[in-house]
């Protein structure tokens, strides 16, 4: 067993005293990962030294999935999955008409890998998928999860990055866009403040420098009866909802306590 290996050569104990609270666990996604001592070893090095245990392993879990993550890229957060639960629901009604759901800030695709894993239901059959980020590690890392089944992922500015024939056809826009405030960066876990790409996490004085720009332009974009979805935090998520009044969209806020998730969505 992994438990009995990690015990032996005190790996759970040498990431507990690391801080990492779920050292058990850890331990034993590290031995699958590398069953030899050496290797192992090497490993927890890493994670002790304070590296993410995703990129460790080279992939997160993320909606029962495994999605490779690459140094400096995005980790998916499970807060997340309430983001994608939503955008299911709203594909749902509209399967028939072979919606087009693009995801902006894609980071490593997890969101648009998530759902098109979804849309491959009874429930959901087809979609075309597109997703855009501005870091090119991250779209190098998205294309390696999205476009394998079917999707395609541009590097650019948010809405620049796509397609121009896109333009009025998209049935969903979903964004889980850089909204921490930049002077809150230096208080974040070390593990997103010191190894995540800083154009990741970076939302602009107040957090919704990104989320203003993409409701100002996701309206162009929608077909009439499209959706736009945008991960925000509870207190953001009034500052976001008005953004997408301002564009003419219908707002509503979707909180999960569970996941400490707030998703604020429009309607066009």
């Amino acid at each position: 067993m992994v438990g009995s290996a990690g015990a032996g050569d005190g790996v759970v104990a040498r990431l507990r005293a690391a801080g990492c609270v779920f050292a058990e666990d850890e331990a034993r996604l590290i031995a699958e990962a590398a069953p030899t001592h050496e290797g192992r070893e090497s490993l927890v090095r890493r994670r002790v030294a304070g590296e993410p245990l995703e990129y460790i392993l080279g992939w997160a879990e993320f909606c029962g999935m495994r999605v490779a993550v690459a140094p400096g890229v995005f980790v998916p957060r499970r807060r997340t999955e309430v983001l994608v639960r939503e955008a299911v629901k709203l594909l749902a009604p509209i399967a028939d008409a072979g919606p087009v759901v693009v995801d902006l800030c894609c980071g490593s695709g997890a969101i648009a890998g998530a759902i098109q894993a979804a849309v491959s239901s009874p429930a959901v059959p087809s979609a075309e998928v597109y997703a855009t980020d501005v870091d090119p590690a991250a779209v190098e890392c998205a294309r390696g999860n999205v476009e394998p089944t079917g999707g395609r992922v541009f590097q650019g500015d948010l809405f620049d990055a796509l397609p121009a024939e896109l333009r009025g056809r998209v049935s969903l826009v979903v964004a889980n866009a850089p909204y921490v405030p930049t002077q809150a960066i230096a208080f974040m876990p070390p593990e997103a403040r010191d190894h995540e790409h800083r154009i990741a996490l970076d939302g602009g004085s107040d957090g919704t420098d990104l989320h203003r720009r993409i409701a100002a332009e996701a309206p162009a974009w929608l077909a009439r009866g499209g959706h736009l979805l945008i991960e925000s935090s509870r207190a953001q998520g009034p500052t976001t909802a008005s953004y997408m009044a301002e564009a003419g969209l219908a707002v509503r806020i979707v909180e999960d306590d569970e996941y400490d998730a707030t998703v604020v969505i429009g309607d066009a």
